[in-house]
């Protein structure tokens, strides 16, 4: 669990609306990128026992992330998640679609945060959030509110993939989300790229480079 005398100590400097920011889906194949913004509740962070167990969505397993998904919105946090769909992604790149998907996030918010801390990423200066906000290396790990933010981001972005997989079936979305496993590519090399892929993605790409190479012939 994360060393809450980091955050202790912004929200003693800025505020007790301290929001944290992560976003998930960013190497995946296919699918949207997704990110979310989670405000605690002041009282978490003099009661830890609350959310003794949050941690980076990446360490936990499916049923714990979604157990802790419920558990962070019956405390009452603030929670804001956003999608950025896959032909923007293509068009403007991941980076700035991971970007976009956090902004969004933190507009979904129904409160305004007093201060923010996003995983890593810096948000454009002239943003509302610009002057508010510290990219932190590995915030996820070391922030709970980040954290916390990880997890709903991944629970909502697992949901979406899974109703694509219903969308497109035989892909396999539901099991690995639109990551690049074995099986996936596999799959692309068997049906060639679906709507939902990233064409921009080099493995995408290429498998569309192949079927295209196919016809021709």
């Amino acid at each position: 669990m994360a060393d809450l005398a980091y955050e202790r100590g912004l929200l003693a400097a800025h505020g007790p609306r301290l929001a944290g920011v992560d976003e998930v889906g960013r190497g995946a194949w296919a699918g949207p990128v997704a990110a979310a913004a989670v405000v605690l509740p002041a009282r978490v962070y003099d009661a830890p026992e609350l959310l003794w167990g949050v941690t980076d969505s990446k360490r936990l397993a499916p049923v714990e992330r979604a157990r802790w998904a419920a558990r962070i919105r019956e405390l009452g946090a603030a929670v804001g998640v956003a999608f950025v769909a896959r032909a923007t992604i293509d068009r403007r790149g991941i980076a700035e679609a991971a970007r976009t998907a956090m902004l969004r996030a933190l507009d979904a918010l129904d409160v305004r945060p007093d201060y923010v801390v996003v995983d890593a990423v810096r948000l454009p200066a002239g943003c509302p959030y610009g002057p508010i906000h510290q990219a932190l290396v590995k915030a996820d790990a070391r922030c709970l509110s980040v954290a916390a933010a990880s997890i709903c981001a991944k629970v909502a972005r697992d949901a979406y993939m899974t109703r694509l997989d219903a969308r497109f079936p035989g892909y396999g979305f539901a099991r690995h989300k639109g990551y690049g496993t074995a099986a996936h590519e596999e799959t692309l090399r068997r049906l060639g790229p679906c709507a939902a892929h990233r064409r921009s993605f080099a493995p995408v790409r290429r498998q569309a480079d192949h079927a295209l190479a196919a016809l021709a012939r």
